[in-house]
């Protein structure tokens, strides 16, 4: 396979579906991969008529994680490079996550099979999970002699509380689609054969309201764990004053006024 297609991304009625496509390494995520999925999110970030975004996996595998080939070609640079070399590699994981993470539109990630390591923390960066029932989470990082780097340890205490998330990085431990319903991990299971199509429609219902409101309520949302009330009082104070200006606002203000004009009128 070249270069050119380890990013699939595909658009249709405002929903995105990207696609990471390297299925016989189940989708492990190597230099070249990362590069197009920066360039896909961003797309996708920039694109007003894209509403929101789908993430997947080709064939069996939703992500293996980080690719190993790298990691040797990594410990095999002169001792004095390794970990500036780490640290700027770890610029462009921290990159992309957090443009998945902060996109101002609803993600979803559809989990089709192993979701490992970078791979789970990247279906944690997306809003929601619907993960078929073939899909199974491990944050297996300690099996490697290392610690989530993709957001794991920001995302599954805040999905699964604090303690639950110890376990499942201490332990790598595989969790599977029923479990991960169970803890919070997931937020819906569909069949294999429906998941895309499912989390599509979900996407789809998820991003029909004002885009403006979407954007301004996810940016106050995702740090709400870390503000006071006060500073979240203070930035919706200021998102609400942006909302007043939108078109969709006004749009959909006038049109419930005509509609309650019209609904006295036909009362008298």
């Amino acid at each position: 396979m070249t270069t050119a297609n380890l990013i699939e991304l595909e658009v249709a009625d405002g929903v995105a579906t990207l696609w990471l496509n390297r299925p016989e390494k189940r989708n492990a995520m190597s230099d070249d991969m990362r590069t197009q999925f920066i360039a896909a999110l961003e797309r996708v970030t920039n694109d007003n008529g894209i509403r929101a975004l789908v993430l997947t996996g080709r064939g069996k595998g939703f992500c293996a994680g980080g690719d190993v080939a790298g990691m040797e070609r990594r410990m095999q640079a002169p001792a004095g490079e390794v970990g500036f070399n780490g640290w700027a590699r770890q610029q462009r994981v921290h990159h992309t996550q957090t443009l998945l993470h902060t996109m101002p539109k609803p993600t979803i990630a559809a989990v089709n099979g192993a979701a490992s390591g970078l791979g789970a923390d990247t279906a944690l960066a997306c809003d929601f999970i619907v993960a078929s029932d073939a899909a199974s989470f491990t944050w297996s990082y300690i099996h490697r002699g290392l610690i989530p780097d993709g957001g794991g340890m920001y995302f599954l205490p805040r999905r699964v509380g604090l303690a639950r998330a110890k376990e499942l990085i201490f332990s790598g431990r595989k969790v599977d689609a029923e479990e991960a319903l169970r803890l919070g991990i997931a937020d819906r299971k569909a069949d294999a054969g429906s998941l895309v199509a499912d989390a599509q429609r979900w996407a789809g219902e998820l991003s029909q309201g004002s885009a403006t409101a979407l954007a301004l309520g996810k940016t106050i949302l995702n740090q709400t764990f870390e503000l006071s009330a006060h500073q979240v009082f203070a930035q919706g104070s200021q998102a609400q004053g942006i909302c007043y200006t939108s078109t969709q606002h006004r749009e959909s203000v006038m049109a419930f006024l005509a509609r309650s004009a019209e609904n006295n009128g036909g009362t008298k």
